[in-house]
């Protein structure tokens, strides 16, 4: 057996993502876990709506929900049809996105969906390779955390 090594192109886990037919309705949930709205919006260009809640101990927890649930073409309603709602993907922090995925493919691993575009950039290990979890890989300035553009209300 050989030793266990970490790699430092992690910075740190950052959220867990569930995808739901409908955000508003996991708000009772969110607040039995001692949930705090942090920020959240519909992304018209990629068809979802998403809202993240920090969670007791610095975690954080994001709800997915498309814009359009009879759209059969978009990732999120493939998914929710294919596997119904629940776990979609855990997000990690990384420090450099193009050595995290240089090094993922090196490793065996699948990596699809690599946007460098912007100031979020990410990539994903399929789940086939990752025995059945989808990985975000992404990376960002959070130097500043945001203030939350709108109120939960506005954004359900």
């Amino acid at each position: 057996m050989t030793d266990f090594v970490p790699l430092d192109v992690v910075e740190r886990f950052d959220h867990v993502a569930i995808a739901v037919w409908d955000v508003g309705t996991m708000v009772t949930l969110v607040e039995l876990l001692g949930g705090r709205f942090r920020d959240g919006g519909d992304v018209e260009s990629a068809g979802f709506k998403w809202v993240q809640f920090h969670l007791p101990g610095a975690g954080k927890l994001e709800v997915l929900q498309p814009l359009d649930a009879d759209d059969s073409d978009h990732f999120l309603v493939r998914f929710l049809e294919d596997r119904g709602e629940g776990l979609h993907h855990l997000t990690f922090k990384v420090t450099d996105l193009e050595a995290a995925v240089a090094e993922a493919r090196s490793r065996g691993f699948e990596v699809v969906g690599v946007d460098t575009s912007g100031a979020w950039k990410e990539a994903f290990l399929h789940p086939a390779s990752t025995r059945g979890v989808l990985i975000q890989l992404a990376e960002w300035d959070d130097a500043d955390p945001p203030e939350p553009r709108a109120s939960l209300a506005d954004v359900l």
